[in-house]
Order: structure tokens, then C-alpha cells, then sequence
């Protein structure tokens, strides 16, 4: 068993409670109250420059050249697509300006910020490989996305074959350098966190 998949396999019990929470399932039928949308989307916001941040430091600890490439690909990306989403998706749900971070945000900042201060690839690798896959596998889990464009190019920003591309690589590079289980287990705690936080 590949290092990516025994631990996923090791913390199952809260992954799979993450990937089948609640708010998945009202965000696949488009019934996210708009207070909790509103709450989880201005929390979610606060991670971007800390991601950023995170893949730049990714960048800069690569091992390889083609896997540094890959990553500053991603970096363009996310620096692009997921702010524009970000930037509509608040003002249409009347958040004006940045909220204070949740305990599971601020939980989730610190470690990002520890694993890019720490230019191990391992450690930064495996901070990102929670965050991305554990996201492909609630938005691949759902059905046809709501017609609102709201939930959909949410859904759709976290599947669909280049987000699986990029989370098949983060699985790759973890499992040919290693993990630190310790940091995935609390970053997937901090994912489930992260979602009950949500309902306030």
C-alpha cells in the first residue's frame, strides 16, 4: 500500500466523516442556508493567501525541476479562479470585508504557516495533499452540481480531470518522498473542524 493511500486508510474514520458531512450534502443539493454559506466561504477566503503562500514555499522546496513546474502551475491557478470565485461569491452573500478567523481556521493557518517555514517538502506536501484531496473526494462524491452558479463552480472548482491531475501528483510526490503522519492527522481533523464550524 502506497504511503498516500495507508494514510488515508489510517484516519478513514474522520476523513470519511469530513467527505460526508452535512454541509456536502446541502452544497450538492443547493440548500446551504445563505448564513452558513456566508460563514464557511469568508472563512475559506482567509486561506488564500496562506495557500499561496504554502505552494510558493512548495515551489522553492521542490526536489526536482518538473515537479517545481507543476506546482508553480497550480500557484497561477489558484491565484487566479478560486479569488475571482471568492471575490463574487461574498459580495452576492453580503460579506463585506474580512471576518475574524474561526478556531479551526486559525488552527489550519498555523500549520500551513509551520510546513512553508520549514522548507521540508515532505511536511509542506502533506499539508496540501489533505487540503486538495480531501476536498476531490467530497466534490466527487456529489451529483450533477445546482444549477446556481453559487454551489456549482464551487463543486466544480474541486473536481473534473485537471483538479484530479493535480491531486493524483500530490499523492505521487508523497508517496515517493514521504509524509509526516503526524501533520496529516491533524490536518484532517482540522478539516472536519472546519465544516462543523460552519453551522456556528
Amino acid at each position: 500500500m502506497t504511503t498516500s493511500a495507508e494514510l488515508r486508510r489510517r484516519h478513514a474514520e474522520v476523513w470519511d466523516a469530513a467527505v460526508g458531512h452535512r454541509f456536502v450534502d446541502e452544497l450538492g443539493a443547493g440548500t446551504v442556508p445563505d448564513a452558513v454559506l456566508a460563514r464557511y466561504l469568508s472563512q475559506d477566503a482567509l486561506f488564500l493567501d496562506a495557500f499561496v503562500a504554502l505552494l510558493g514555499a512548495a515551489v522553492a522546496a521542490a526536489d526536482r525541476p518538473g515537479a517545481r513546474m507543476v506546482l508553480a502551475r497550480q500557484l497561477g491557478l489558484v491565484a487566479g479562479d478560486e479569488d475571482d470565485y471568492f471575490t463574487r461569491a461574498l459580495a452576492r452573500l453580503g460579506v463585506d470585508g474580512p471576518v475574524d478567523p474561526a478556531p479551526p481556521t486559525t488552527g489550519f493557518l498555523g500549520l500551513m504557516d509551520r510546513a512553508g517555514r520549514s522548507a521540508d517538502y515532505p511536511t509542506i506536501m502533506t499539508v496540501l495533499l489533505v487540503a486538495e484531496w480531501l476536498y476531490l473526494d467530497w466534490a466527487q462524491r456529489l451529483g450533477a452540481a445546482p444549477d446556481d452558479w453559487l454551489y456549482a463552480e464551487w463543486i466544480e472548482l474541486h473536481r473534473g480531470p485537471a483538479f484530479a491531475a493535480w491531486v493524483t501528483f500530490l499523492r505521487g510526490e508523497v508517496d515517493r518522498v514521504g509524509a509526516d503522519g503526524t501533520v496529516f492527522a491533524v490536518a484532517v481533523e482540522l478539516e472536519l473542524a472546519f465544516f462543523d464550524a460552519a453551522y456556528g
